[in-house]
């Protein structure tokens, strides 16, 4: 039994002796890991800039905020015809009417639109975060 005991104890100090030698461990990674990561970090891009219904986030420009409907109109129907390149938007939010223009992606981009406005419009014309129509094509990069 003695025997057995001292038999057991020295393949358990060899062990712990060789288990210790090792200073270095070997990863071996899969290359097909780096294609899924960067896919990965496309749809992270993506979902970011998505709202909980799809949508996606982006920038207007606001050039009235008015209690008069018919003012609001009024603007409207000027930016169509002076900014014919961007679609308008009016938004009742009681009790005032927002008169809007543009689907930006980025803020740099709505900035860019709203020194242009400004010239025509030089008072209340700012930037807005609001939900865009936008329709990016498979291939677009976006950043």
């Amino acid at each position: 039994m003695k025997k057995l005991v001292m038999s057991v104890a020295a393949c358990l100090v060899i062990t712990a002796l060789y288990a210790g030698n090792n200073d270095s461990i070997v990863v071996k990674r899969d290359p097909r890991m780096d294609l899924l990561a960067q896919k990965q970090a496309q749809v992270n891009k993506r979902t970011a800039m998505l709202t909980s219904n799809g949508q996606y986030k982006g920038y207007r420009v606001q050039v009235i905020s008015t209690n008069s409907r018919e003012q609001a109109f009024k603007i409207k129907a000027e930016l169509l015809t002076r900014f014919s390149d961007q679609k308008t938007y009016t938004i009742y939010q009681s009790p005032l009417f927002k008169v809007r223009i543009g689907n930006f992606l980025r803020r740099e981009d709505a900035d860019k639109y709203r020194k242009l406005l400004n010239k025509v419009y030089p008072q209340g014309v700012y930037v807005v975060e609001d939900v865009i129509e936008y329709n990016p094509s498979e291939e677009e990069e976006l950043f």
